[in-house]
């Protein structure tokens, strides 16, 4: 499996951004997904994931009622829908596909990993 993470750039406060993670493999479209995101100086954070039907999400708190995560199956592309955003949302953001198992919120779960995308959040 391969991932490829896009969509990131500058933003204003308040604004929004919709990240994409094109994935390739046979067995994408069974795999639980989901994005973290690593600021400056910072340990990785769970954003959140979706399993492979699309009927469960879950999010970090942090973000929880301004990011959406939502999937497109036939064209193995995940996305993060990101709301009102702020500047402590300031981070690489990293997609990341689970071959097996339940939707997890630990990215030591997770088998492939994209090689991130930069999200900047400005005032």
């Amino acid at each position: 499996v391969q991932l490829q993470a896009f969509g990131g750039g500058l933003a204003q406060a308040g604004g929004s951004l919709r990240l994409s993670c094109a994935a390739s493999g046979r067995t994408v479209s069974s795999s639980v997904m989901g994005w973290f995101r690593q600021a400056p100086g910072k340990e990785r954070e769970f954003v959140g994931t979706i399993n492979w039907s699309g009927t469960i999400t879950r999010y970090g708190g942090s973000v929880k009622g301004r990011f959406t995560i939502s999937r497109n199956n036939p064209q193995k592309t995940v996305y993060l829908q990101m709301n009102s955003l702020k500047p402590e949302d300031t981070a690489v953001y990293y997609c990341a596909a689970r071959a097996t198992g339940y939707t997890s919120a630990d990215a030591g779960d997770y088998d492939y990993w994209g090689q991130g995308t930069l999200v900047t959040v400005f005032s």
